[in-house]
């Protein structure tokens, strides 16, 4: 089953119309989401006589749909900072070979940190970019948008809220069968793992809990 890793991916590196004017005498829409209706005029001009105009308004309420706010976590250094970390442990202890590709390691979380975001708006979950959450282009590993519906999502999990590390989830929009994804955590756990409870659902297997 393919997979996708944030580290190799390429996120890492007219007005409406008007209706048919009815000229009515003394009868004014309150506000746009009053609507008039079945106006009929009864009698005629004689002579000077004025019509004698009767207004039926049929007033109608508008459905209002409550959208949720979009939720953007905060980055959290923690995991970059633990990894340069051990590094710098590797190398205190001459070992070389190790510090090095952890070390690189470390530092591209780091940099990955300062630009990337996990966008949740009011039905989908979004990898952007930026402080201006730019597009993060297509998915290079299995193609189209870094974008998930929560209503595809089949499980997800976040190993650990308090230090988090990885989260990951699979989805039957990318492909039936289901696609999973993994993504290194370097954003705040606690805001990820409660708008994703919110949005997504609970983890199929319940865990971990905060």
């Amino acid at each position: 089953m393919a997979t996708t890793l944030s580290l190799s991916s390429p996120l890492f590196l007219a007005a409406p119309p008007k209706g048919r004017g009815v000229v009515s005498r003394g009868v004014t829409s309150a506000t746009p989401s009053w609507s008039t209706a079945n106006l009929t005029c009864k009698g005629y001009f004689a002579g000077r006589k004025q019509q004698r105009c009767t207004s039926i308004v049929s007033v109608f309420g508008r459905k209002t749909k409550t959208t949720r706010e979009t939720v953007v976590p905060d980055p959290d250094y923690r995991l970059p900072i633990a990894i340069l970390g051990i590094a710098g442990a590797f190398a205190y202890a001459d070992n070389l070979l190790a510090a090095a590709p952890v070390g690189l390691l470390g530092l591209l979380l780091l940099f990955q940190t300062t630009r990337v975001r996990f966008v949740f708006d009011d039905e989908a979950l979004e990898v952007k970019v930026g402080n201006q959450l730019q597009e993060s282009g297509e998915n290079v590993f299995v193609g189209g948008k870094n974008r998930w519906k929560y209503s595809t999502f089949v499980n997800w999990e976040l190993w650990w809220p308090q230090f988090p590390i990885l989260v990951y989830f699979k989805e039957t929009q990318t492909k039936p069968e289901g696609q999973i994804h993994f993504f290194p955590v370097f954003f705040n756990g606690r805001q990820l793992y409660d708008t994703l409870v919110e949005r997504a659902g609970p983890s199929e297997t319940s865990g971990p809990n905060p």
